[in-house]
């Protein structure tokens, strides 16, 4: 069984790191950024730690 992180949340199933049966992220931390100059709401944010499933 995969490391099921339960302090980070997550329901992106196309990343590698998502916990296949459960809402979690497998990773131990994770790096949130941004893709705009002057992020104003939640849509402007990124999981810098995404990889996409192969």
């Amino acid at each position: 069984m995969e490391n099921i992180n339960r302090s980070i949340q997550c329901t992106v199933e196309q990343c590698r790191h998502h916990c296949k049966n459960y809402d979690y992220c497998s990773l131990n931390t994770v790096q949130i950024g941004t893709h705009e100059n002057n992020p104003s709401m939640e849509q402007c944010t990124d999981c810098l730690s995404f990889s996409a499933k192969n």
